[in-house]
């Protein structure tokens, strides 16, 4: 059979991923995290203690959620300021609920957004099609002038684009507007707790939003548990989808 360069290319992007989950030892129930490194930590509006904390979280889900895997389940667990975001696939509700109470009995989890679906895990391909989705987007928030470098933490699944952070209105708005431009995505979910400008003591706030392009990929609230402890002064909860 004939590899088109597509193929070899979406091929060697799921063997690199396969090989860092490997050393995380989360195959194949993934982890949605990266280690901190010192830019990272300067722009993030996470202390350094819970940055740590998170990271510890998404080791001991993939640690739990291993134990309860089988052939017909791939799920991700994405840690911000100590809530999990749930994504993937599994084969049963009853499944999709076990996963779900398993992960709220890791220390330090005060919620979980369990987005996992019922259904057939994503194919090597399409897992490569949200990689690169995940790097366009990553790359695009990077590269914009108005916005701080790693506000947002982005999660794509099957086309679905989950943003995770602390964030103003505007600088959401303005995230939002960017990722639903991003060729390949067709929805938009913010998992995002928002904070005033007077909350913020680093940066600079965004410019107003550009005009939406046409016919742009929805966008999904969920909303994140009110004023938590963890989370900043002023913090506050977005609309329940």
């Amino acid at each position: 059979m004939t590899t088109l360069p597509f193929q070899r290319f979406a091929i060697a992007v799921i063997a690199g991923a396969a090989v860092v989950g490997g050393l995380g030892g989360c195959v194949p129930l993934a982890i949605g995290g990266a280690a901190v490194g010192t830019g990272l930590v300067v722009t993030d509006r996470r202390t350094s203690g819970i940055q740590l904390d998170d990271q510890t979280i998404e080791v001991r889900a993939g640690s739990r959620l291993r134990e309860i895997s089988n052939s017909k389940m791939r799920v991700s667990a994405t840690s911000y300021n100590r809530q999990v975001l749930l994504t993937g696939a599994v084969s049963s509700e009853a499944d999709k609920q076990r996963i779900e109470a398993e992960v709220k009995k890791v220390d330090n989890v005060r919620s979980v957004v369990n987005e996992v679906r019922i259904g057939t895990p994503a194919t090597l391909q399409q897992q490569a099609n949200d990689t690169m989705i995940t790097g366009l987007v990553k790359s695009s928030l990077v590269n914009t002038n108005d916005l701080l470098a790693n506000i947002f933490k982005v999660v794509t699944e099957s086309n679905t684009v989950y943003l995770m952070g602390i964030a103003t209105s505007a600088e959401l708005n303005r995230a939002t507007d960017i990722v639903r431009r991003t060729s390949g995505v067709e929805k938009v979910v913010r998992v995002v707790e928002l904070v005033s400008e007077s909350d913020l003591t680093r940066g600079v706030a965004p410019s107003d939003p550009a005009k939406p392009a046409p016919t742009p990929a929805p966008v999904v609230d969920i909303g994140t548990t009110p004023t938590p402890p963890a989370a900043p002064t002023g913090a506050v909860a977005l609309p329940v989808r």
